[in-house]
């Protein structure tokens, strides 16, 4: 009863700090981690326009970086279960800085691509590490809030790349006019990939605060052979969620600033505009993950991801102000509150499903396992962009956006498959 006491005593005491940490760790990783990825949404119009590129190559660039992360997120998570995360998030951060500064370098679209490849290698050590760690941190209590605050953090890195890009753009005749210097995309990408550096130089000193070790055994964690398959069974159909969500959160990311240029929206606005969409984007990570320990996944997935469907093809049809009779010659903003419910949408279903991912691995497996998750969905960066930039080529942008709401909506009866399954909700 004493040692039983004072084990207590000792984990209320360190534990909760010590979590605290690895979370506040994990989520300033991952606002940077994101920030590389999201920088690259607004700055798009500007390569385009620069490169001459076609909305085919448009997707093409953005799903190779995107899509190149899947490839160590496997390695990088079996190699977690028996290392720890702390150097892993450190070193994925610091490979995608570099990869910038190369991007920011290349002369010509098959450099840019090359190079968005490399660079994207890194962001695989980022999403499976920081859920894991911090999942094992908090495996007693508030776990589902946990995770969706780390991954709401991530949001408020794509938070930061509109107002980013759009004050470049505005700050570029001051420094081209009055110094003589051109700062453009390139030089953006630059000086973000130069100031992550720094700041990882400086998070490795905090290793002994937040590093919480490599994951242990239970000995508990021994399954039946009915209850291991139910396991894996609810893990694979989560996958399979997992790449739906990802085809619809990066295909409309990457589509909808040019939705609204063809609303006649100048680009600095329409890039400005994207910051309403990554506010919701976070408010949905947030919330979501809040509410994942309240309500079950699949009316959660429902909620968003219904949401999503309808407002994908909305956006459309929208115009970016209305007058009404009770206030003549007031526009009034319609398109900025209907971006922002998008945004929530596109975001909150990953909470509940990152969340979720935990419920059907055991502790010491997980980096592996999300490792594994984070990879499959990561099929769904590389298929949409180039799939939906196809579809706006040969027929247009219109076409592309109302078969995104389309299939958006497959999500609503495949998530139903998780109730079949044991430990699912």
């Amino acid at each position: 009863m004493l040692s039983a006491t004072m084990r207590f005593t000792r984990n209320y005491i360190i534990n909760p700090p010590q979590s605290r940490r690895s979370l506040y760790f994990g989520s300033g990783t991952h606002i940077v981690s994101d920030l590389h990825f999201a920088l690259l949404y607004p700055l798009l119009p500007l390569i385009q326009r620069d490169m001459g590129l076609s909305f085919t190559e448009i997707g093409i660039l953005r799903a190779s970086f995107s899509g190149a992360s899947a490839v160590l997120q496997l390695p990088a998570g079996w190699i977690a279960d028996y290392t720890g995360e702390f150097w892993l998030l450190l070193l994925g951060n610091v490979w995608v800085s570099i990869g910038l500064v190369g991007m920011a370098l290349a002369t010509t679209f098959l450099w840019l691509l090359i190079l968005s490849v490399v660079g994207g290698l890194g962001g695989g050590f980022q999403h499976p590490l920081a859920s894991g760690m911090v999942s094992r941190a908090y495996d007693d209590k508030g776990r589902s809030a946990a995770v969706g605050t780390v991954n709401f953090a991530g949001d408020l890195g794509k938070l930061l790349a509109p107002p980013i890009v759009t004050a470049a753009i505005w700050a570029h005749p001051l420094f081209a006019a009055r110094l003589g210097i051109n700062f453009g995309w390139r030089q953006l990408l630059i000086v973000v990939g130069l100031i992550s550096l720094i700041l990882m130089a400086l998070a490795t000193l905090t290793r002994r605060a937040v590093d919480i070790g490599k994951p242990v055994r239970e000995t508990d964690e021994q399954q039946s052979a009915a209850a291991n398959k139910a396991r894996m069974n609810g893990f694979v159909t989560l996958s399979g969620i997992g790449v739906l969500d990802s085809m619809a959160r990066v295909g409309a990311l990457t589509f909808i600033p040019f939705v609204l240029i063809s609303k006649d929206v100048s680009e600095p606005q329409a890039i400005g505009m994207m910051t309403f969409v990554f506010v919701g984007g976070a408010i949905g990570k947030f919330t979501v993950g809040w509410l994942g320990d309240r309500f079950s996944t699949v009316s959660l997935i429902w909620a968003t991801k219904g949401l999503t469907a309808a407002l994908i093809a909305l956006a459309l049809y929208t115009p970016m102000t209305v007058e009404t009779a009770l206030l003549p010659g007031v526009p009034i903003p319609v398109m900025a509150p209907l971006l922002v419910a998008l945004g929530i949408g596109l975001n909150g279903t990953s909470s509940i499903l990152y969340a979720t991912v935990a419920e059907y691995v055991p502790a010491s497996r997980r980096g592996r396992f999300y490792g594994s998750f984070y990879t499959t969905n990561e099929i769904g960066t590389v298929i949409a962009p180039i799939g939906y930039g196809r579809i706006a080529d040969i027929f247009s942008l219109s076409s592309a956006m109302l078969i995104m709401g389309g299939a958006t909506a497959l999500i609503l009866p495949v998530s139903l498959l998780l109730l079949t399954h044991k430990f699912s909700r």
